[in-house]
């Protein structure tokens, strides 16, 4: 149980690994010239990525370091992560099943820990202590913060229509209820915010705030979209249980329907990243 009484548990993305490596849309490669540049990365020192999933940010970050940790509680996500790891030739990376909460000394000690569209679902007041131990005297604690499952809003021309999200999540709801799923829980009221609040109790000072703009419009496939619904905490495989089937043929056809040629269009959402220090 975590201090404002949501409780993980491990179905929260269950079976969804597969479907977030090809459903979001990946990070920028210019993140990583920001982040480098802003914290004068050389190669050398550790980097722990925590709540790594299959290591979209972890692998975009790993050549800035000397070596890397990935952490995640999933063994499917990890497992998609090491998979992507050997398809790009990264040899520098370790992938260990934990928690968050549950970070130990032995990992050593780190230049910069990060963290992206992961710390809302941890007892973020236990992690935020334990990261600000493991980091070096003049590490730095990034918080990522992006949205790739979906593009921006907007009613500009894009050369294919953009997905249907209000007509996809209000099919969601049908099957799932108004209520957002997560894992074994529900989230009436959204993810948590006050994370600033959070860090600086824990100790750590800031935060210098870095703004990396919109990337070029991305166009997307029927099975991209479809793998993008399923890889959301609120609609992952095994929570639709044995309607799966009948919800997945409704939400081809709903997309197919909605474009002609199969394709959509998107632009990307900007992304904040907040630096932090110990």
């Amino acid at each position: 149980m975590t201090g404002d009484g949501w409780e993980w548990d491990e179905t929260l993305y269950a079976g969804s690994a597969p479907h977030y490596v090809v459903g979001r849309m990946p990070y920028p490669p210019g993140l990583a010239e920001v982040i480098g540049e802003a914290l004068g990365l050389d190669g050398t020192g550790r980097l722990l990525d925590v709540g790594c999933g299959p290591g979209s940010l972890t692998l975009l970050l790993a050549p800035l370091f000397e070596a890397a940790v990935g952490v995640d509680a999933d063994p499917g996500m990890l497992l998609e992560a090491s998979r992507r790891a050997r398809d790009l030739g990264i040899t520098t990376v370790e992938w260990v099943r934990a928690r968050a909460e549950d970070l130990s000394d032995d990992l050593g000690s780190f230049r910069v820990a990060t963290f992206a569209q992961s710390f809302h679902w941890m007892d973020r007041s236990v992690v935020a202590r334990r990261v600000r131990g493991l980091l070096t005297p003049d590490g730095t604690w990034i918080h990522v913060g992006a949205t790739t499952h979906r593009g921006a809003e907007g009613a500009d021309p894009l050369p294919h229509p953009r997905p249907p999200w209000d007509r996809i999540d209000a099919l969601v709801a049908r099957y799932l209820g108004p209520v957002r799923r997560a894992g074994r829980s529900t989230l009436p009221g959204g993810t948590r915010g006050s994370e600033e609040e959070i860090l600086r109790q824990a100790g750590f000072t800031g935060p210098t705030r870095i703004e990396v703009g919109t990337a070029p419009v991305v166009d997307r496939s029927v099975d991209e979209i479809m793998a993008a619904v399923f890889s959301l905490s609120g609609s992952t495989p095994h929570l639709f249980a044995a309607e799966l089937p009948a919800f997945e043929a409704d939400l081809r056809r709903l997309l197919i329907r909605t474009s002609d040629d199969g394709w959509f269009s998107e632009t990307p959402h900007g992304i904040s990243v907040l630096l932090w220090r110990p």
